[in-house]
Formats: C-alpha cells, sequence, structure tokens
C-alpha cells in the first residue's frame, strides 16, 4: 500500500452526493467530477484514490480487498450481502422497499399461494420468511409494475421514493419492507491493516454529517 485507501462509489446520484460530502470535508474531488475516460482518480490534498463503479461490484471490490472502502446503498447490502463493515449512514439517497398492489385488491385476504415480482428477490424472500407466508418469488429485470397489471404477479417489491410511478400505474403500497439509505462499507482486512487511516476518514464523515443537522 502506498499509504493511500482506495473508496468505491456507486455511479449516479450516490455518486454525486458522495461528491459533495467529501468536498464539504475539505477534499478536492475534481478529478472524480471530471473522470474522463480515467477509471481510478486520485484526490490532491488527500490520500484517497476513487473507483466509480456499479453497486453491486462496490461491495464486491469492497469484499475482495481490492478497495478499502465503498459507498453503496442499503438496498444493494441486503440484497447482495457480504462479508465486509457496514460502518455509518451517510444519510442521503433516502427512500424505502414497499410491497405494493393493485388498488383496491385484498393482498393478505386469500390462502393461495401469492406471486411476488421484484428486482431483489433475497430482500423479498427475507420479508415474506419473517411473516412466515409461502410466496412465488418472480424476478423483473426491467419495470417491475408491469407484473401486476399483466396479471404475472400479485404484488410487487420494490424501491418507492415518491410513490408518483406506483399512482401512474393504479398501484399503491400496503407495507413498508425496509428502509434505505447510502451507506459506508469497509474492508474487513483493511479495517485492521490501515485502522488508523480509515477511522480518521470515518470521523471526518461523522463530523461533516454532524455538521449537517
Amino acid at each position: 500500500m502506498s499509504g493511500r485507501l482506495k473508496i468505491a462509489l456507486t455511479k449516479g446520484r450516490l455518486q454525486d452526493k458522495s461528491v459533495a460530502l467529501f468536498e464539504q470535508m475539505g477534499l478536492d474531488c475534481a478529478p472524480v467530477k471530471e473522470p474522463g475516460r480515467r477509471l481510478i482518480h486520485q484526490l490532491p490534498n488527500y490520500p484517497l484514490d476513487v473507483v466509480l463503479a456499479k453497486a453491486p461490484d462496490v461491495i464486491t471490490y469492497v469484499e475482495h480487498g481490492v478497495c478499502d472502502l465503498g459507498v453503496v446503498g442499503k438496498d444493494t447490502v441486503l440484497e447482495k450481502g457480504g462479508s465486509f463493515y457496514e460502518v455509518l449512514d451517510l444519510g442521503f439517497g433516502r427512500c424505502r422497499f414497499a410491497l405494493a398492489v393493485k388498488v383496491g385488491s385484498d393482498f393478505y385476504g386469500t390462502y393461495k399461494t401469492r406471486r411476488i415480482a421484484s428486482k431483489y428477490p433475497e430482500v423479498t424472500r427475507a420479508f415474506f420468511e419473517k411473516k412466515g407466508m409461502d410466496v412465488e418469488i418472480i424476478k423483473i429485470e426491467g419495470s417491475v409494475e408491469l407484473a401486476p397489471i399483466l396479471g404475472l404477479a400479485d404484488g410487487i417489491v420494490d424501491i418507492v421514493e415518491t410513490g408518483a410511478t406506483l399512482r401512474e400505474n393504479g398501484l399503491e403500497p400496503i407495507e413498508d419492507v425496509a428502509q434505505v439509505s447510502a451507506r459506508l462499507i469497509v474492508n474487513t482486512a483493511s479495517m485492521k491493516l490501515y485502522k488508523r487511516e480509515i477511522l480518521e476518514f470515518i470521523g471526518r464523515c461523522q463530523q461533516t454529517l454532524d455538521s449537517r443537522k
């Protein structure tokens, strides 16, 4: 190790929010904001290299130790799991997992095995296992709202922010499944090897988050 930590950021909105947090911490994020074709970006004024990745890959990179830290949504943590430390709720990217059904349908009022469509089969499975309910889970890659409309599923488990997309498609959330926000995760071996550097970075994050309250 060259004395520099590596952090994987989830591309998109979480990347923008992460950069805003880092800049508030005093980190120069110019290389990340103008990435060009480079895949790893060195911050000029802090010993941190930034890797931009898709959410599931952030977990993979951190879990395998090629990145020491990562910023990823709790939705991906719940779905993908893995062996790492979840050290901080960063407070941004807030939304929720919800169970939604067609407006007016009585989801719980039948004994038949219900079919649930979701991009998040593991989150869905865990939710219904806690309830002791036997459901059939259908994994959908695209617009999950289509499944109840087409009669493929009795309900969906999906991320809900405003609920506008559900309403426009004749669906309504009937139960929250889990709250979601961005989390800072740390590789387990890195936490031992670079404890001082990582704790200093976590401390700076926490201090900045506290100053926002």
